[in-house]
């Protein structure tokens, strides 16, 4: 994992995330900025929410699949002039997420809209296992 970016298994272990959403979530400066998600199961999928407002999702943003883990990092990059006056927003963030075992890394699908990124991974089919009866050898 790189230096800015931190596992995050937020449906496995709620209670002990929801803390890095509370106002010491400052106290990670050096980690780099926060972007607000969500995340739930919807269906047959894994659905991640993030809020990135004022981002070029084509230019800005890179979603990544490996290892178990998916990996969403943003740029911003804004600056406002008027007459006598300026005023710029910049920063990187970056959150990681751990997949379900079995993910098929193909068929994830992102979107963005109005300022929400939104990721659908498809949930792994639950695989049919019989009981199979194992011989004890004499």
């Amino acid at each position: 994992m790189g230096a800015l970016e931190h596992r995050e298994p937020r449906s496995l272990f709620p209670e002990l995330f929801d803390w890095m959403e509370s106002p010491f979530a400052m106290l990670r400066a050096g980690m780099g900025q926060t972007m607000r998600v969500e995340d739930y199961i919807d269906g047959d999928d894994y659905v991640i929410r993030c809020e990135l407002p004022g981002i070029d999702p084509d230019r800005d943003v890179e979603i990544t699949a490996e290892s178990g883990m998916l990996r969403v990092h943003a740029e911003r990059h804004e600056e406002k002039k008027e007459a006598h006056r300026s005023e710029f927003r910049y920063g990187t963030f970056t959150r990681s997420f751990t997949l379900p075992a079995d993910t098929d890394t193909e068929a994830i699908k992102a979107s963005y809209d109005q300022g929400i990124l939104t990721v659908r991974v498809p949930l792994p089919k639950a695989a049919e296992h019989e009981a199979k009866r194992i011989a004890i050898q004499k």
